[in-house]
């Protein structure tokens, strides 16, 4: 792969079932790059993100994120290739039962850190980024929709991503938040970091310009 392309996919199908998602799709994304894969709702958008991040099959003549074969990899792979990228998911999916910082803590744990000290430096640090640095101590429920998604956003710098991968993260937001988001997402990646953002929101996608593909009729194409 050249020094600075991240993504490369040429010809892939992915498939749930025995439906075919996506076909003959060729996708290419480089290093601080970001891209929005704009569609309507079950054109694909979803199951490209899910494929990159290996909890959808794909299948084609050639798929390499970073340094590992999609189309090749092993199971015990996986948890590494995951470690690389960050994942934003539009229903926040954080843990309710316990404060913001115990969950950012849950995800650097899961992800093999042990020391005290570095686990706080660190969930300090990604809430700053996020301009969250004095809600740690909240529980989940007591956030708006907005500081949940920036909780969400922060969990996924956590161990400095090269990809993060946000599927439909304003959905559940409205447009002044939203906005606020996108951003956000903007701004990290103007730090380094690639970014993948999945939308129909194409009022965001205008406001907010970076090179855009169309799931449409199984296809991926350029706009």
């Amino acid at each position: 792969m050249e020094d600075d392309l991240l993504l490369r996919l040429d010809n892939i199908e992915i498939k749930r079932d025995e439906n075919v998602i996506l076909r003959d799709a060729s996708l290419t994304l480089h290093n601080g790059e970001f891209l929005y894969v704009i569609g309507k709702v079950g054109s694909g958008k979803s199951s490209l993100l899910k494929s990159l991040y290996c909890e959808a099959p794909l299948s084609g003549e050639h798929a390499h994120l970073m340094e590992y074969d999609l189309l090749k990899i092993k199971r015990k792979e996986i948890p590494y290739l995951r470690r690389k990228l960050g994942i934003v998911f539009q229903d926040f999916q954080l843990l309710t039962d316990r404060i913001v910082e115990k969950n950012l803590e849950f995800a650097l744990k899961a992800t093999g850190w042990k020391k005290k000290d570095e686990i706080s430096a660190r969930i300090s640090d990604v809430l700053h980024q996020v301009g969250m640095q004095t809600k740690g101590y909240k529980m989940p429920h007591a956030l708006s929709g907005g500081e949940q998604q920036r909780i969400v956003i922060a969990r996924a710098l956590l161990n400095e991503p090269r990809l993060i991968l946000a599927d439909e993260p304003t959905g559940n937001l409205d447009p002044e938040t939203s906005a606020q988001i996108v951003q956000l997402l903007h701004d990290i990646c103007k730090k380094g970091t690639a970014v993948i953002m999945t939308t129909h929101n194409y009022t965001l996608v205008r406001n907010f310009p970076a090179r855009i593909v169309k799931c449409e009729n199984s296809c991926l194409s350029a706009i």
